[in-house]
């Protein structure tokens, strides 16, 4: 069943999903309409879950569910999926591709680049040391208030020249 957000403790779990662009406003109102009907109906074996979801930069998608009670199976997972495949198709952009890397530059704009040919990138100078990354390691609500890292604590910094 779906409760706002900020109800969720910080020991759910929690699923992020970068989209390849920008959500428009409206595009941001359809997601909010899908994902609290579908967060109302989420469940894991035939038993409702206490899930949520959360829009962080008009461009990441965070799904989370309480596990304090009943966690998420592999089936219940998979629904997920299934209905952000079908956003994907509605709003024409990439969502759960998981060959990608989530950006920010100092002024706070997100980019959300393929991870093939990264070392390039670097070297390109697409991706610089000023630039911070989401964190590979997000698995609970509370990850989310360390979301970014510099890139040069990441598991990028073997790319960048000494």
């Amino acid at each position: 069943m779906f409760i706002p957000f900020e109800q969720l403790p910080d020991s759910s779990r929690i699923w992020l999903y970068a989209s390849s662009r920008n959500f428009t406003t409206e595009e941001e109102q359809l997601i909010r309409k899908v994902l609290v009907d579908f967060c109302d109906v989420w469940n894991s074996h035939g038993k409702a879950m206490h899930a949520s979801f959360e829009i962080l930069h008009h461009q990441l998608l965070v799904l989370a569910v309480d596990q304090s009670e009943l966690g998420a199976s592999g089936c219940s997972i998979d629904s997920s999926v299934r209905t952000l495949r079908e956003l994907e198709m509605r709003l024409n952009t990439n969502l759960v591709d998981q060959g990608k890397i989530t950006l920010r530059d100092k002024e706070g704009k997100v980019k959300v680049v393929s991870a093939l040919g990264i070392k390039s990138k670097i070297y390109a100078g697409e991706i610089t040391a000023e630039l911070e990354v989401v964190r590979a390691s997000l698995h609970t609500k509370a990850d989310l208030q360390q979301l970014w890292q510099p890139v040069l604590n990441s598991w990028m910094t073997k790319y960048f020249p000494n």
